[in-house]
């Protein structure tokens, strides 16, 4: 099967041929797991994304159209479909669970690191959350969006109903607020 095209294989893939199903695994497993880690650096979670991605080739009844562009760009925007989808019922999971200020305490420090290091970034995790205080629902949104989920300024404009210059703005002055309030505390550490 190595000797057929990616537009090939999908052919077959819609055909029901697991062996066409099997060689773009093959080719593509490893590519659509990095992407996955991308947005959610849990291993798990980049497994499922690459058990999702493969069974929606398996299952989809549309397929690659090669006049909308190369295979591993569709490949690849169904993979980032399929992770928001995946991060948006994590998301909802979490929001029917309680948040107890508590829980940033119970975040795990890597073992690797060095006594000071896990004691910086606790230290760094506590600014940061207190500087989120000074920053409105709207910039605390944008930047999970935009830092944490993987959006685009742009797709966050779009999908906000909003020009694309607000959004900008708003991380602008969201960052300028953490700055502001991260800055004089760094300066303490450090003296």
């Amino acid at each position: 099967m190595r000797q057929y095209t990616d537009e090939q294989l999908m052919h077959m893939v819609m055909e029901k041929r697991s062996g066409a199903l099997e060689e773009l695994y093959d080719r593509y497993a490893k590519l659509v797991y990095s992407f996955a880690m991308k947005t959610n650096s849990d291993a798990g979670f980049a497994k499922d994304i690459v058990q999702l991605v493969f069974t929606r080739l398996w299952t989809t009844e549309v397929g690659y159209d090669p006049r909308r562009g190369l295979f591993v760009n569709w490949l690849l925007t169904i993979t980032r479909n399929m992770a928001i989808d995946q991060m948006r019922k994590l998301r909802k999971h979490e929001a029917a669970m309680p948040f107890e200020p508590s829980i940033w305490e119970q975040i795990p420090d890597d073992p690797q690191h060095h006594p000071e290091e896990i004691a910086s970034r606790n230290w760094l995790k506590h600014h940061i959350k207190e500087a989120y205080r000074y920053l409105s629902e709207s910039q605390i949104s944008l930047l999970q969006a935009f830092y944490w989920e993987g959006y685009t300024l742009s797709e966050i404009a779009e999908r906000n109903r909003e020009p694309l210059g607000t959004v900008k703005s708003r991380l602008h002055q969201a960052l300028k607020i953490l700055r502001k309030h991260l800055a004089p505390e760094r300066e303490e550490g450090i003296e």
